[in-house]
């Protein structure tokens, strides 16, 4: 996984090369240009920083200016980070963004629709708005965000005879498959997030840009942290109802992020890898919403 310097072939420049006919693919992502949604906070933030911290170019988008500051403090707008803040609901703020990207690092190589919301639904509420939100939040910005970057990324490999031209990944969740009625709305988006996943890989393979998306369970981001300490028997109910037996790491999504994002994964595409421990393969029945 990312990390590991075993299986590199070394290239004219030092680098790990990018070469294929049977030669393992890099995990490297230096020198890419990422643009990563809901980088404030949570598992975009921590996606965000290992991109960072691997030498890609970073673009940290999200709505809430002061967080992004207070999170990335001095590096943001040094070296390879900037951040962009912004309503990506609308189609102008989105546009700006991809604008804001070119400006910045000239190019754009790899997107994470990482922005997601999570909301309660009463489904026999006809004045319940959860699902519209939800729609309009976890599917409709990372759609249309998806098809302003891909355009940008289908021009840039104009003038690219081989090799993939961009990579886009979604964050999706396996409540897409696991149906709980009061995430109702959620798992809607979900679901069609994935759906959108597979239509877009289709779209894009001509262009050799591949379209994934990962679907996790429990990772021990901030705020499951912060609603473990409000509920003592979270804990003991997600271990319960996990194979695996404990939460996940944040590392333990942002590397398979970083997998997809780089050459390595460069026959992969349409696909939701799933990453919650066994979870999902239990009775969904009983399993906890958290």
């Amino acid at each position: 996984m990312p990390g590991s310097n075993c299986c590199r072939v070394r290239g004219p420049f030092g680098h790990a090369s990018n070469q294929r006919r049977g030669v393992v693919m890099s995990f490297s992502i230096n020198g890419k240009t990422a643009i990563v949604t809901g980088a404030a906070n949570g598992i975009g933030l921590a996606i965000a920083r290992q991109f960072a911290d691997k030498g890609a170019n970073v673009i940290c988008a999200d709505m809430d200016e002061a967080r992004l500051v207070d999170e990335w403090g001095e590096q943001l707008d040094e070296g390879n980070v900037r951040y962009f803040a912004g309503d990506l609901r609308q189609r102008l703020t989105i546009a700006n963004l991809v604008s804001a990207t070119i400006d910045a690092f000239d190019q754009v190589d790899i997107l994470v629709n990482a922005s997601r919301q999570v909301l309660a639904t009463d489904a026999l509420d006809v004045e319940d708005t959860s699902v519209s939100v939800l729609l309009e939040q976890n599917l409709m910005t990372a759609l249309q965000l998806t098809q302003q970057v891909a355009k940008r990324m289908i021009r840039q490999g104009e003038s690219q005879e081989e090799g993939q031209v961009g990579s886009i990944i979604n964050l999706s969740s396996i409540a897409a498959r696991n149906t709980r009625p009061e995430l109702m709305g959620y798992s809607i988006a979900s679901a069609a997030l994935e759906q959108m996943t597979r239509s877009m890989a289709l779209t894009l393979a001509p262009h050799r840009i591949r379209v994934n998306a990962v679907a996790f369970g429990s990772v021990m981001s901030a705020s499951l942290q912060s609603s473990m300490n409000e509920h003592l028997d979270w804990r003991d109910d997600i271990r319960a109802h996990t194979p695996l037996g404990r939460i996940a790491s944040p590392s333990e999504l942002t590397d398979t992020i970083q997998f997809l994002a780089a050459e390595s994964s460069s026959f992969i595409t349409g696909e939701v890898l799933t990453i919650d421990g066994g979870r999902s393969i239990l009775d969904a029945v009983s399993a906890p919403a958290h």
